[in-house]
């Protein structure tokens, strides 16, 4: 019998319902096998790629290991995972009890021998221990052959609990990176309000200091409408803001689907990052470059949660 929440997982894909996961998790599983108990923990940590260990009783590392590995797998993607096999209780470290016919069968040879060398015999019940200790023989643990089935099935029930805990701190993640995603898009919308309004302010501050200098020119004067035109064309930011609505747009889809997550949004963020320094660089006003900051500072934080997103 094994222990461990399969029936969320079970249930969850027999509805067709994707989970985005965290990298950290834990499960465990047991089970029985023989006199022994066979226990199954499986943990992770954040990884770039796939890191697994496994550890097993030293007798089936050989034959069982590759079995292990293959079944971790196929559930997980990437991440620092562990897993460790235990078989306690049962008679590990104890000795099986001994035979009576063979202490008495070692009994008569001690016998024998005293009465050849022609030396007294006493028996006592310390030499009676004795004999008995000797025959003792240590128990052997089940083979990898008999393991097998059972640990795997531990292991089933151990990965089970693991992907849940996984998907429901991923739930979790995803709550919270849904949120600010709504606080990159409120920026993203101040600078969409701001950036029309610039150019027209630089063409009132431009006249301004026109006039400031003595140079009285005509609004629509060649050289201003030209000057104005190579302002409006180099703050211009709406095709950065088209790509950021997109790459928003495409996060929020990724984080509905199943599979690898993290890569991918780790991809999506870089170009998010780019067109935010683009913006920034072509600012030429306060307020698009406070809004700018804002958006960085929020975008870095997704970046930290999303760096735990299998």
């Amino acid at each position: 019998m094994v222990d461990g929440p399969i029936f969320l997982v079970n249930w969850a894909l027999g509805l067709g319902v994707y989970f985005m996961k965290s990298m950290t998790g834990y499960g465990r599983a047991a089970a029985t096998l023989g006199e022994f108990t066979l226990t199954v923990q499986v943990s992770s940590v954040n990884r770039k790629t796939l890191d697994l260990t496994v550890a097993l009783p030293r007798d089936w590392e050989g034959s069982l290991e590759s079995e292990v590995s293959a079944e971790v797998r196929r559930s997980v993607i990437r991440g620092k995972i562990h897993v460790d096999v235990e078989l306690t209780g049962g008679a590990i470290g104890r000795t099986a009890v001994w035979s009576d016919e063979g202490v008495l069968r070692s009994l008569a040879r001690l016998r024998a021998l005293a009465e050849k060398q022609g030396v007294p015999l006493t028996v006592t019940g310390e030499l009676l221990w004795r004999i008995a200790s000797d025959e003792r023989q240590p128990l052997l643990m089940p083979t990898a052959d008999a393991g097998r089935p059972v640990l795997m099935a531990a292991l089933g029930g151990a990965l089970a609990g693991f992907g849940a805990m996984r998907a429901k701190e991923g739930e979790a993640l995803k709550a919270d990176l849904l949120g600010r995603m709504a606080l990159l898009q409120r920026q993203i919308d101040v600078v969409a309000c701001r950036a029309p309004l610039v150019a027209g302010q630089y063409r009132e501050l431009l006249l301004k200091r026109l006039r400031e200098a003595g140079l009285d020119l005509d609004p629509s004067d060649e050289r201003v409408l030209k000057e104005i035109a190579l302002f409006a064309d180099r703050c211009d930011v709406s095709e950065e803001l088209t790509r950021l609505r997109s790459h928003l747009d495409q996060l929020g889809q990724l984080l509905d689907s199943g599979g690898e997550i993290g890569r991918k949004a780790e991809f999506i963020l870089q170009e998010i990052g780019r067109e935010s320094h683009t913006i920034g660089s072509k600012a030429n006003d306060l307020a698009v470059a406070k809004a700018v900051i804002e958006f960085k500072n929020e975008l870095e934080r997704v970046r930290e949660q999303i760096a735990n997103v299998e």
